[in-house]
């Protein structure tokens, strides 16, 4: 088959390196328009981009999905299927150009955690399981027909980034054995409203600052599973002398709180701790607005509290 991927991000070059070393002909890749980046402003190409030109594939970045010239050009690489990991919405007329069709990675177990941040979601709400999840496009997000699913255990001191990258792994595999099964043919569509009826659905929306705000007034728990549910980017944060205060690592401590939820107990050395419901949060690896990010023990060492 001819195949032509699309994404952006590095979760989708696990993907896209995982097709070409299992023999499938990737014609082209499509991607984000590169963007500037940094202090100089200087433009940056995608992940995807910059390996797909290491390999020597046809790169298309449009601004627009429905400009004339791209669909053109896109119709042209005749391509059997589309394949999508980590890249934007796509309009009717390319998800149903090719003949096959165009299938979808998403770092969830469909139908739950539909959506922008699958992976900080399902951390944030505690979950012990999530997984990969290989799926048909329809025009609704994240709605179409499941071919393949493969669950993944998350451990409870597990951040957002490192189960990134296990998922990152887990779903370049799972998309080898979904593209296999549509070239010879050997696979089943379960649509997702069959799923629906029998759970209550939770969402994975994208990720906005005020998402970000640690809000003390809660257990112990939920406060951990945010801060790891963020971490590393883009990190929970709450107030510390008039200044953002970013927590990328914490431990519970389930001590009675002897103040307010919200207030912070320190011996200036090694401990910053700041008070639930039900415990403290101790933090560990932080960032004070201005400054690098760095242990608590560097952190103390340079500002008394």
């Amino acid at each position: 088959m001819k195949i032509v991927f699309m994404g952006t991000p590095e979760f989708a070059v696990a993907s896209l390196e995982a097709l070409l070393e299992a023999g499938s002909e990737i014609v082209g890749v499509v991607t984000a328009p590169d963007k500037p980046a940094g202090r100089g402003q200087k433009l940056a190409e995608s992940a995807v981009k910059q390996y797909a030109v290491s390999r020597g594939i046809k790169v298309l970045q449009p601004e627009k999905l429905k400009n004339a010239e791209f669909l053109a050009e896109l119709k042209s690489l005749n391509a059997d299927l589309q394949v999508v990991v980590a890249f934007r919405m796509l309009p009717e007329v390319v998800w149903q150009m090719p003949a096959k069709g165009t299938i979808n990675l998403h770092a969830s177990l469909l139908p739950q955690y539909r959506g922008a941040a699958p992976i900080n979601w399902a951390i944030i709400n505690g979950e012990k399981e999530s997984g990969v999840t290989t799926f048909f496009l329809k025009q609704e997000i994240d709605t179409g027909d499941i071919l393949f699913v493969e669950k993944i255990t998350i451990d409870e001191n597990t951040t957002a980034g490192e189960y990134h990258d296990r998922m990152m792994n887990k779903g370049a595999g799972l998309l080898v054995k979904t593209v296999k099964a549509i070239e010879s043919g050997r696979y089943t569509e379960q649509p997702q409203e069959q799923l629906i009826e029998s759970q209550e659905l939770k969402h994975a929306p994208k990720i906005f600052k005020e998402n970000c705000r640690i809000n003390w007034n809660q257990p112990t728990e939920s406060v951990y599973n945010r801060i790891r549910g963020l971490s590393p980017y883009p990190a929970a944060f709450t107030d510390l002398n008039g200044k953002t205060f970013k927590i990328f690592g914490a431990n519970k401590d389930l001590t009675s709180p002897e103040t307010e939820a919200g207030n912070y107990t320190t011996d200036n050395k090694t401990l910053l701790k700041f008070a639930c419901t039900d415990g403290y949060i101790s933090v560990i690896d932080v960032q004070l607005e201005g400054k690098k990010r760095m242990s608590v023990e560097d952190f103390l060492r340079g500002v008394k509290l």
